[in-house]
């Protein structure tokens, strides 16, 4: 009995070494010898933070001016969509054309989506009419009816732009074109909540770079792209 039992055994480790035993090898070549499927799963992302104010989540401000095609544009017409938000003008020397390249990349990414859009916001309205901003969608292939350039009272957008969003916009003689303002992009929620990821020590990071293209990469300060990042967080709202 006990010889059949040890031809049984026998038997079991040459087939047990003829299956696994190359695969283990294999492995172990390849350094995955201590993978499973636990290891392997990627923890679930977590949400793109709040800003905050005093403790309260920050949402978009109440705002009502003209857009491109002289409709009248509020921010209740952006309820329930994820959209970005800039402050520009159509006459910019410098970052605008760039900022409006890249929005005209998420356009473009997020064509087929209703619930996506953009309010960018003319900081010299006196100068950019309904008519000039049309002229400007057209040389820049704007053509989103969900994107709306806006012009209206200058105290307003000044207000909107510096108090409303902390997003800087000034007057400057001495600045390109004779106007100073940041070249950051707001992301909002379907809420009307304005949303970012973090930084790697979990503090949001607020804005996101508008004036570097994906293409490029980094700019002469080594400060590095965020439009496929926010390409990302749009996605991320939008399945919300």
């Amino acid at each position: 009995m006990k010889k059949y039992t040890y031809v049984w055994v026998s038997l079991v480790i040459l087939v047990f070494g003829i299956i696994f035993v190359p695969k283990i090898v294999d492995r172990i070549s390849k350094g995955t010898i201590v993978e499973n499927d636990r290891m392997n799963v990627k923890p679930k992302e977590a949400p793109l933070a709040y800003i905050t104010l005093n403790g309260k989540k920050k949402q978009v401000p109440a705002f009502d001016f003209i857009n491109q095609d002289s409709i009248r544009v509020s921010n209740a017409d952006f309820k329930g969509k994820v959209f970005v938000v800039e402050f520009f003008f159509t006459s910019c020397p410098s970052i605008c054309p760039v900022m409006t390249e890249n929005l005209v990349v998420l356009q473009e990414e997020f064509k087929t989506s209703e619930n996506f859009g953009i309010a960018s916001f003319s900081i010299t309205p006196d100068y950019d009419t309904p008519q000039v901003l049309k002229a400007y969608a057209k040389k820049y292939g704007i053509h989103d009816k969900d994107w709306h350039l806006m012009t209206g009272d200058k105290e307003q957008v000044y207000d909107l732009a510096n108090n409303g969003f902390n997003i800087f916009a000034a007057e400057m003689p001495d600045a390109p074109g004779g106007f100073e303002h940041s070249g950051l992009f707001a992301l909002v929620d379907k809420e009307g909540y304005l949303r970012s990821r973090t930084d790697e020590f979990g503090n949001p990071i607020i804005y996101y770079r508008g004036a570097i293209t994906e293409k490029k990469g980094v700019n002469e300060h080594g400060e590095k792209e965020q439009i496929s990042a926010l390409k990302e967080d749009i996605k991320r709202l939008l399945a919300e």
